[in-house]
């Protein structure tokens, strides 16, 4: 089975083709700047790297080029459209509709469409990709899998917030949760890795990105993470502030005279690490203004940090303890220095980490000592192939 994976942005377009009876990726793509002069595609297989210039005005242009990429006589992978078996659909929101990846008809698109209040930046894009790909494909299977769909889990006391119960059955105020299908490959594969039953263990998965968030996975299903109803509550983030008075907003509205939309901005987009340090939200940079001294950029690092650190001392209590914590996506696979500020001082819970083997610049595997009770893995996500398994998956059951 050939699965077409596809991430639709409001002008860009990513797209991986998966051949699943190896999970071997057959090709990968990306066109940028739909609609806007300029528009490239970027094209890749084993054999082949191309990135050109094309008139593509919308989505469902984009669709036809990338077809035709993929059934080139020279550069492509399949010998036409019907050797794409499905289309697996990032979608951002699912709301309270999904507890699971769906099979896309009438009915689940118009929940998809119905949850755009919950994720207007995101859900109108994904419809997109999704009625384009139902335009140019129209016999091909096609189904959404949910970022927010894994968290459905969540017991209510870990879901509800403080508000008058009105605010969620009323107006679907709850915490929701994203990057659910990172956290869900993480978890299945560190159980893999240390060669156990996943519904025997107790993870707590950290995908450490620009975009970060910590899950707490028992026995296979989350029970807490900490994004909450927006992907801004939360973990300091590249750009995001993370959990923070509700009253500052007003209060720093008021102060700076900024509207309700820059205020928005201000929080999403000029704070976390780069707010903080004031230089860059890129980790790589903020090690090198450490190394000349630069204090802001060490408050930036050591801020980052220790609201993780904060994270996992309250995931260890909501679980009554874990098993093993998995550090993942861009920081999570590659600061070991990040990964030992967040491990030590965690002696207490049995956790040691191998100094060796987290500078080694290992790929994936464990990096705690031998003797330790509690297992640190740095796990290599990949939403593509997790997105392509439960397309699989979905297809099955139908």
């Amino acid at each position: 089975m050939n699965v077409l994976v596809i991430n639709a942005g409001s002008s860009s377009l990513k797209y991986q083709l998966i051949d699943m009876s190896t999970e071997s990726v057959l090709s990968t793509g990306l066109i940028e700047r739909i609609g806007e002069q300029g528009t490239t595609h970027t094209y890749k297989t084993n054999c082949v790297e191309l990135t050109k210039e094309e008139a593509i005005e919308n989505h469902m242009q984009a669709i036809e080029s990338l077809m035709a990429k993929l059934a080139d006589e020279e550069v492509g992978v399949v010998d036409g459209m019907n050797d794409i078996d499905a289309v697996g659909h990032r979608v951002a929101h699912g709301g309270c509709d999904f507890t699971e990846s769906a099979l896309i008809d009438h009915k689940a698109l118009k929940a998809i469409r119905d949850n755009i209040e919950l994720a207007p930046l995101h859900n109108p894009a994904n419809i997109t990709g999704i009625e384009s790909c139902m335009a140019v494909m129209p016999k091909t299977a096609m189904v959404a899998v949910f970022d927010t769909a894994f968290h459905q889990t969540m017991p209510r006391h870990a879901y509800l917030y403080g508000l008058p119960y009105e605010a969620y059955a009323d107006h679907k105020i709850r915490r929701f949760g994203f990057h659910g299908t990172s956290h869900k490959f993480i978890a299945k594969r560190t159980a893999e890795i240390l060669g156990k039953d996943i519904k025997t263990l107790k993870i707590i998965s950290c995908h450490l990105g620009n975009g970060a968030s910590i899950a707490a996975i028992q026995y296979g299903e989350s029970v807490d993470t900490s994004m909450g109803f927006t992907p801004l509550e939360g973990l300091v983030m590249g750009t995001r502030c993370g959990d923070i008075d509700p009253a500052i907003p007003e209060y720093l509205s008021k102060k700076l005279n900024l509207s309700d939309n820059e205020m928005n901005d201000y929080l999403n987009k000029q704070s976390g690490v780069l707010g903080l340090s004031g230089k860059s939200n890129d980790f790589r940079d903020l090690r090198h203004y450490v190394a000349k001294g630069d204090e802001r950029a060490k408050i930036a690092i050591e801020v980052y940090c220790y609201r993780i650190k904060k994270y996992i001392g309250a995931y260890t209590a909501a679980m009554d303890g874990f098993d093993a914590i998995s550090f993942s996506a861009g920081i999570g696979e590659n600061d070991a220095m990040v990964r030992k500020y967040i491990i030590q001082g965690m002696d207490y819970l049995g956790l040691r980490l191998d100094e060796v083997k987290n500078l080694s610049g290992i790929k994936e595997g464990i990096i705690s000592t031998p003797g330790s009770k509690v297992a640190a893995l740095v796990i290599k996500t990949n939403e593509e192939l997790m997105i392509a398994r439960e397309t699989a998956e979905v297809l099955e059951k139908h």
